[in-house]
């Protein structure tokens, strides 16, 4: 197997893990960026999971292969709604933001696994028949050695991941929106004497965080899983907040670092198909992006400043 074969083997993959945890990395920058603490970020992706998938199964055969794209509205809205109790519980009755995060993680699972019981009577839903599938981009997959590589053979949730991930840094970095987001979690005090209103920052924050968890949990269940149950989601969530703080509370740092964790997701499924790993026992490749996540964390990011105010509370004419 050449080195051009076995690239063809590992890019299309690697994009395909990597997708979702661009997008929820993304929907946790938002909200640390804001000031709050987002542990729940995994909890979000288990209600974006479970709303699409559901969504799917429902209305497949009225919306065709429109119904996943659908599905990704959905379970933005459902992750949006969801992390609104996050956003009150922090912010309105300033909870501890790490454990009502915590909580979050806890109840989505909760609900969810209840829900499916109720709706199918088992422990996990059907399979879904309208998912996404690989495809090959006109054009730009006929362009010599690059076309095959990154245009041939994968999903559109790849570019589309990798879109709103630029898309995130021209809002946080390139627009008064963004400014006053940033200023939120950086000095709270100093953006309220300014005119801006620190708690509806915050609220957008979250909610913008719920809606990239979810998207980043449907992603996943309609691309990977196929369906919804209790280890649809296991890990994911955790591993795009690592993402997030290896990425430096930065949207193209946060993205490269989601490539990275997807590539080391994907070895588990194809190692075996690689050369230089098809001696290694599968215990060894799935445990690895865990592994990784811990070794990059705590060995190879350097320091890593979160925005200086987060998961500080702010009462308005308190010093």
């Amino acid at each position: 197997m050449g080195l051009m074969d076995i690239l063809l083997i590992i890019i299309p993959s690697t994009l395909l893990w990597a997708s979702p945890l661009i997008l929820t990395a993304l929907g946790g920058i938002f909200s640390e960026r804001s000031g709050v603490i987002n542990i729940g970020l995994e909890g979000l992706m288990v209600i974006g999971a479970f709303s699409a998938i559901v969504f799917n199964l429902s209305t497949a055969s009225v919306l065709g292969n429109w119904t996943p794209w659908v599905a990704l509205l959905v379970a933005a809205l459902a992750g949006a709604l969801f992390s609104g109790i996050h956003a009150v519980a922090s912010i309105t009755f300033r909870a501890d933001h790490t454990v009502s995060g915590v909580a979050i993680n806890l109840l989505a699972v909760g609900v969810t696994l209840f829900l499916v019981k109720l709706i199918y009577d088992k422990g996990q839903t059907d399979i879904i028949q309208k998912g996404f599938s690989k495809i090959d981009v006109p054009i730009l997959s006929d362009i010599p050695f690059i076309g095959p590589l990154f245009f041939s053979n994968t999903y559109w949730t790849s570019y589309f991941a990798i879109a709103v991930a630029i898309i995130a840094w021209f809002v946080v970095f390139k627009t008064p929106f963004g400014l006053r987001l940033r200023s939120t979690g950086e000095h709270p005090m100093a953006a309220d004497t300014m005119g801006i209103n620190v708690t509806k920052m915050r609220y957008i924050g979250v909610l913008l965080s719920g809606a990239l968890g979810g998207l980043g949990g449907a992603v996943y269940a309609q691309s990977i899983s196929s369906d919804f149950s209790h280890a649809t989601i296991s890990g994911q969530g955790f591993m795009a907040l690592a993402a997030m703080i290896f990425g430096k509370w930065h949207p193209l740092g946060a993205m490269g670092a989601a490539i990275f964790f997807g590539f080391a997701q994907s070895l588990s499924i194809i190692g075996n198909s690689l050369p230089f790993l098809e001696n290694v026992p599968n215990v060894y490749l799935l445990i690895a992006p865990y592994i990784l996540t811990i070794l990059a964390l705590t060995g190879f990011i350097g320091r890593a400043d979160a925005p200086k105010s987060i998961g500080t509370h702010y009462i308005k004419g308190s010093r």
